[in-house]
């Protein structure tokens, strides 16, 4: 094979690249399957995730053990820290400090491993991933509004960052300044910047309870947010027999 050609297979491979940005799947197995379902069958090549792999919902082991298999890309969320650190949850809400000692008890020393070593921060095939904000991502700040997002992009090295924490999909895009909204498929142009909120598989807050995800579609530089129904009532039966706050279950039939 001559160098030209190798480097047009090359070229070829990874213009052809599709990825699943999957984000906030807290063990909610049903949703994740459901997700993982219509990403094949939109021929998604790659998988990788803004983080908050664990938390809320009654399957830590089997969403982490499928994240692991599919060899996804991975950035460390809030849940996934403090599941796998010795540290205070004062800070955090009594049902979500509640759930994190549970899923910590559910979980192998090899998990937690795992989930100690991922890094706030990745960059894949020129965009990023973080869970939170890019100016201090161990500080797990929300984006909320514009004046929020404008943090993060000053300190966006790439055109394209995926981001979650919010469980809301939404996406700021700088040329001259910030603007926001909501989005169902996006083109990514020269000389701007994207700041893109996944929104979340696992407990969707945008008052839609489908479990949400994007696919990033390398060749045609499109960013496109997917709904999956999935079987909430069969994840709020789990979350409840496994001792959990009522209230993580009722929330998911409402996108709350």
């Amino acid at each position: 094979m001559t160098l030209q050609l190798l480097l047009l297979c090359l070229s070829y491979k990874i213009m052809s690249k599709k990825f699943a940005i999957l984000g906030d799947i807290h063990s909610n197995w049903e949703a994740l399957c459901a997700v993982l379902k219509d990403a094949e069958a939109q021929g998604v090549t790659h998988y990788v995730c803004v983080g908050d792999i664990v938390g809320y919902n009654a399957d830590p082991v089997l969403c982490l053990d499928k994240i692991r298999e599919l060899n996804t890309v991975c950035v460390r969320g809030n849940h996934d820290h403090y599941c796998s650190h010795e540290e205070s949850l004062e800070d955090f809400h009594s049902h979500a400090a509640h759930v994190m000692t549970w899923t910590k008890e559910q979980l192998s020393e090899d998990q937690l491993e795992y989930l100690r070593h991922l890094p706030y921060e990745k960059k894949v095939a020129g965009f990023t991933l973080v869970h939170s904000t890019l100016d201090m991502p161990e500080k797990w700040g929300y984006v909320f509004g514009d004046i929020d997002a404008e943090i993060s992009i000053e300190n966006q090295t790439t055109s394209l960052c995926f981001h979650g924490h919010t469980h809301v999909p939404v996406a700021f895009i700088r040329e001259y300044c910030v603007n926001s909204g909501s989005y169902d498929k996006i083109k990514i142009e020269f000389g701007k910047k994207f700041f893109i909120n996944v929104g979340s598989v696992g407990q969707p807050r945008d008052r839609d309870p489908r479990a949400a995800y994007v696919i990033y579609d390398f060749s045609s530089k499109t960013v496109e947010l997917r709904r999956v129904d999935y079987d909430f009532r069969l994840t709020q039966q789990k979350v409840l027999e496994a001792g959990l706050p009522e209230r993580l279950a009722t929330r998911l039939a409402k996108g709350e």
